[in-house]
């Protein structure tokens, strides 16, 4: 555990920032990039943390590093403390008022870009002092990552058309259908949700709150949802369908960045039409800084940019 006080404390710190973001990333050569060094760097400097503590931390696998029973032991220890003592010093430097620190953010992949990219240019032009870490994750994870304190933000999909604990609802998007260039199916602009009965479709895995909620509204309306496969990537599922054969179902700003790399063609989904609220949720798990109140507001910001200006994507 790191001393309580000691002129070494600032080595302590870094040593141990290091341990952590190690264990988030579980890659050594991920955290070289992300400390902007090299692989065998990083891995010497978990090796001399490890012979301080008098034991292993990492064990390293053919996919990068997990915890030992002692990194998993004593993990929550040192994410608590560094979280209190990085706290300390943004509320000592916020005190003049001026964001700083590092704001953890889980992001669908489908809103990673353009409001992930937005985010990073307009927080570099005004916020320079503040650093965002950005995490990928389908919704169940997204909502672990909040439950545990991953992360500080989570941009998210919701369902009930009423906002939930504390969330604020971004945009409503309807949900389409999507098949390969020149279907037969989504070659209009809408298609009844009837049509989904029986139909192969590419989903994502289970636990899913929208798979639900898709089951619950077909039994409704007395259909047969055939998930033929589940992937959880979207870049997979598109270039499965792309290929033929296979459907998904799926938001606008997923359709627009996929097109891009695969041949698409969608119909939105009516009678009924399925939509969707991007949210933008908040881990309870302590308030938020001043870093993280004022990404907060950029993303709502950015995100009505998205939705009433130039940002906003067309579905063909």
């Amino acid at each position: 555990m790191p001393k309580k006080a000691s002129h070494d404390d600032a080595i302590d710190y870094s040593a141990w920032k290091l341990f952590i973001v190690v264990s988030e990333l579980g890659s050594l050569s991920k955290a070289a990039t992300a400390y902007g060094t090299t692989q065998p760097h990083i891995s010497r400097q978990i090796g001399e943390l490890e012979r301080e503590c008098g034991g292993r931390l990492f064990v390293r696998t053919g996919r990068g590093v997990t915890l030992t029973e002692l990194g998993r032991r004593i993990a929550p220890r040192i994410r608590g403390w560094i979280a209190d003592t990085d706290q300390l010093t943004n509320d000592i430097r916020a005190t003049a008022g001026t964001p700083v620190g590092t704001v953890r953010i889980g992001i669908l992949p489908s809103t990673a870009h353009p409001m992930a990219s937005t985010l990073f240019y307009r927080l570099k032009e005004r916020y320079p002092l503040i650093q965002l870490m950005l995490r990928e994750g389908q919704g169940a994870q997204l909502e672990t990552w909040l439950e545990s304190g991953d992360v500080d933000l989570a941009i998210l999909y919701r369902h009930s058309p009423v906002p939930n604990h504390g969330d604020i609802y971004l945009t409503q998007v309807p949900t389409y259908l999507v098949g390969p260039e020149g279907d037969g199916l989504t070659r209009n602009a809408v298609v009844p949700f009837k049509a989904l009965n029986g139909l192969p479709l590419v989903m994502f895995c289970r636990p899913s709150s929208w798979r639900d909620q898709l089951d619950q509204l077909a039994k409704e309306h007395g259909l047969a949802l055939n998930v033929a496969a589940e992937v959880d990537s979207l870049a997979l599922q598109t270039r499965i369908v792309s290929n033929g054969g296979m459907y998904a179902l799926l938001g606008p700003y997923a359709i627009a960045g996929a097109s891009k790399s695969v041949p698409l063609q969608s119909a939105a989904i009516v009678e009924p039409q399925l939509s969707r609220y991007i949210a933008l949720a908040i881990s309870q798990h302590g308030p938020l800084t001043l870093a993280g109140r004022t990404v907060k507001q950029l993303i709502q910001d950015v995100a009505k940019e998205m939705t009433e200006g130039p940002l906003t994507v067309p579905i063909g």
